[in-house]
């Protein structure tokens, strides 16, 4: 076949999918030990209670486990998710309504979808998610970033940028062991983030992966519980607290958006698969999520100590970084004018694995001397090697 050159939209052209593809190659090759990956660990999936759930839905409830439903999701799950969220982080969802999506991925996907023109503009966290970051600019939106302080985004920076921006339809932010850094924004920053973008009636897309992960127990009150204005989407998914590949994720928001949300998704997927719905449900059901957390929380907690425990050990001592309160990251930076390309290139070659700080800016092309880590996937002892070889590409680097 001879070559052709194909004329592809806009929309997808602002989209850069590499270093996230990166990321799940270079966690799925064995030999390599993989501090990149953002994967919850795999041997505290509950598989076994949800190959009995799974078995009795298709034996017993077939019709209604592979027939067609509605886009917004299976109304029992939807209600005790509300439940749930109701409970755990004091949200009252007064005149809001949820959707089911398929993770919360997909969420952020139709609030930009519904929300965004070209060329609006959106406040980040700077660094942030990376890939709420590719669905804002794959709708044509202008990224403004915000930097993140210890205790969250810098409140006089957003003040800045949102009387600096004409026009900001959005601010995006993960207040809870944010990723890449694992900052948790003080309740004082909460309050005045939320007064703020009140002030300027700009809309909040809370997204609270993490939120269930906490270390010590502790919980700050999410923005969402703050809203009497109805600007804030609250995301939230099972990923990261049952198991990623169900693809189950919520957002919770003034009912006019997921009505349009639920359009969005009609026209998207039709609605997100019942089998896994009923699952997540009837996992909800029959056992204490919760136990399945606080196993989540001990062995991270652990883990997070050990990867920290090795930076101040084998990093040179002008490398800072983050001690996560909980979460799945770690945030470590260089200082200076260094580019961490430049060690993740050295990891790669000892086969180790990391994710340089660049795609998680507001501006990707600019040199970035900070990485991500993550620690909940691999085994202690090839954490502990893994930093030991980053420690060393450091020094080899930094001289």
């Amino acid at each position: 076949m001879a070559d052709r050159t194909y004329s592809f939209s806009t929309r997808i052209r602002n989209v850069d999918g590499g270093a996230i593809n990166d990321i799940l190659k270079a966690s799925a090759d064995p030999s390599i030990i993989s501090l990149a990956g953002g994967n919850p660990a795999s041997e505290l999936f509950p598989g076994r209670e949800l190959a009995e759930i799974a078995s009795d839905l298709l034996t017993n409830q077939p019709a209604l486990t592979l027939q067609y439903s509605v886009a917004q999701g299976y109304a029992p799950l939807r209600e005790a998710v509300l439940k749930m969220i109701a409970e755990r982080d004091d949200i009252i969802p007064r005149g809001d309504d949820i959707i089911i999506t398929s993770g919360s991925q997909q969420g952020m996907d139709f609030a930009a979808k519904c929300l965004l023109n070209e060329g609006d503009k959106v406040l980040v966290e700077n660094p942030s998610f990376l890939g709420a970051l590719g669905c804002f600019m794959g709708y044509g939106a202008q990224l403004v970033g915000v930097d993140m302080e210890s205790d969250g985004i810098s409140v006089e920076g957003l003040q800045k940028a949102l009387e600096e921006n004409d026009g900001v339809k959005l601010l995006y932010t993960i207040p809870n062991f944010q990723n890449p850094t694992g900052i948790t924004m003080s309740t004082e920053k909460r309050r005045e983030v939320y007064r703020l973008c009140a002030e300027h009636g700009v809309l909040i897309i809370e997204d609270n992966p993490y939120g269930e992960l906490t270390f010590t127990g502790e919980k700050k009150p999410s923005l969402k519980s703050m809203d009497t204005e109805g600007i804030v989407i609250y995301c939230g998914s099972f990923s990261k607290i049952l198991a990623p590949g169900i693809r189950v994720g919520y957002i919770v928001a003034p009912a006019q958006i997921v009505k349009h949300m639920a359009e969005a998704k009609q026209a998207n997927d039709t609605h997100s698969p019942m089998i896994t719905q009923l699952m997540v449900y009837e996992y909800l059901k029959r056992h204490d999520i919760g136990e399945n957390i606080q196993r989540m929380r001990n062995l991270y907690r652990r883990k997070c100590k050990l990867m920290t425990d090795e930076a101040d050990a084998f990093f040179p001592t002008s490398v800072t970084h983050t001690n996560p309160g909980g979460g799945l990251f770690v945030w470590c930076d260089m200082g200076g004018d260094y580019d961490t390309i430049q060690v993740y290139n050295e990891c790669i070659r000892h086969k180790v694995a990391f994710v340089p700080g660049a795609p998680f800016m507001a501006d990707p092309s600019k040199r970035c001397s900070a990485f991500r880590l993550n620690y909940s996937t691999m085994p202690d002892e090839k954490i502990t090697a893994g930093m030991r070889t980053l420690g060393s590409a450091l020094k080899q680097i930094m001289g």
